[in-house]
């Protein structure tokens, strides 16, 4: 039983950001996918016997987060690098609410630029939560150590060594944070706000 299937992003040259880096990373993606499916297909292969399988059930399902998590934050990160660069339409709902946030649009790209310099794998991500109608940066150890619940991801900065390491060393992770928002769609971040709404 196959439940997900990789994606494929529209990924061109990126400036800062190496094709063999992307190729890596996409690799890296696809075991995500691939692990997720044989983790479900464990779980329903052994659910029948809950008792006789407490223990490798259980480490399933906390393995199931860490995959889960991994495959789906990926896909938000490759789609906003997908189609081009495209920059933030400051007529747009995302904007207004950015700038109702955090004052203006610099501010935002500070904060969020700050949070992803935490030390330690993980990733910064704009969430949208629904029920205060705010926009939240958090940050999110490994994959699912942290995510908001309820909360809808807009933005995902995958701060992972894998992401960069190719490209630039540890201590220079700050270009990486700088090359991923020059090559940014805002457009596919814009539609991730749309339809958290």
């Amino acid at each position: 039983m196959e439940t997900f299937t990789t994606k494929t992003f529209e990924i061109g040259e990126l400036a800062g950001i190496s094709p063999k880096t992307i190729e890596e990373h996409l690799k890296l993606y696809k075991g995500y996918v691939t692990n997720t499916n044989l983790i479900l297909n464990k779980i329903n292969e052994l659910k029948n016997d809950p008792e006789k399988n407490a223990f490798v059930l259980g480490e399933l399902q906390r393995r199931f987060g860490f995959e889960f998590d991994g495959m789906r934050n990926h896909e938000y990160y490759f789609a906003s690098l997908s189609g081009g660069k495209k920059e933030i339409n400051e007529g747009g709902d995302l904007h207004a609410s950015i700038e109702k946030e955090w004052g203006n649009f610099e501010n935002f790209l500070t904060h969020f630029k700050f949070v992803a310099t935490t030390r330690g794998p993980g990733w910064s991500i704009l969430y949208y939560d629904k029920m205060s109608d705010k926009l939240i940066i958090s940050w999110v150890d490994e994959h699912q150590l942290g995510q908001l619940t309820g909360l809808s991801p807009v933005l995902c900065l995958d701060m992972w060594e894998h992401a960069y390491y190719l490209d630039y060393i540890p201590s220079e992770k700050k270009k990486y944070i700088e090359a991923f928002f020059a090559n940014l769609n805002w457009e596919v971040v814009e539609n991730n706000f749309k339809t958290s709404l």
